[in-house]
């Protein structure tokens, strides 16, 4: 079952989203590092998340780096695109360059030689070093699924830090579960009711049933709101 080292309820969005920047910035103050690695998510439930963090005037975004934690094979214009939904309600929002995005190329390449390529921008980034992000922002589908590693899929003895997914509605390319759990910090975000459903699952799942049951308590924090 998944484990947190702290679970933040709130009664509603706008008050998560508060508790959520408050803690985003203690972890920002609180890196020694001169940058600051931020892993965004995809999906419908951050877009709200997003829209408060472009607006906050005491984050220091030059100092951050931005990854994707999963991409579905298609251009970045494309409605389905998660890039591109970060880019319109945050990325394009804030004052950063462009060479602070480490996105995944779908444009390029065929979808192995994308994988390929994602795999090693993270290993340059990192140059030699542990592969340890400092912050992890995942959604959780209703499924539990986390990035996309549907349950039929997650592997624990996979030792790179991206995969391919192959799924009916869309190939996919997404980080390993190794490389979630090496995160310095997991923020699993999960507002409204419509989630509450899967979290209560995922907590008291001892089989494994769920992908999202896999993250490990480390700095794993669980936000979800009425």
């Amino acid at each position: 079952m998944a484990k947190f080292a702290k679970k933040i309820h709130e009664n509603n969005e706008i008050l998560l989203i508060k508790k959520f920047i408050r803690l985003f910035r203690s972890k920002m103050q609180n890196n020694k590092k001169r940058r600051f690695s931020f892993v965004l998510t995809g999906g419908d439930s951050p877009i709200k998340l997003y829209k408060y963090l472009a607006k906050n005037k005491k984050i220091n975004w030059k100092i951050v780096d931005f990854f994707i934690g999963d991409e579905r094979y298609v251009k970045e214009n494309s409605k389905n695109s998660n890039i591109g939904m970060c880019k319109k309600y945050l990325l394009n929002k804030i004052k950063i360059s462009k060479n602070q995005i480490y996105n995944i190329s779908t444009e390029k390449f065929s979808i192995k030689k994308c994988a390929a390529d994602y795999e090693n921008k993270i290993k340059k980034y990192f140059s030699g070093k542990n592969i340890k992000f400092d912050l992890m922002l995942l959604g959780i589908g209703n499924d539990g699924h986390i990035a996309s590693l549907f349950r039929n899929i997650i592997n624990k003895k996979n030792n790179k830090n991206v995969q391919l997914v192959k799924k009916k509605d869309f190939l996919r390319i997404s980080m390993t579960l190794k490389c979630l759990n090496n995160s310095k910090n997991i923020f699993l975000w999960a507002p409204g009711k419509k989630k509450s459903n899967i979290i209560k699952k995922i907590l008291v799942d001892k089989k494994l049933k769920y992908s999202a049951s896999f993250l490990k308590k480390n700095n794993n924090f669980l936000f979800h709101s009425n």
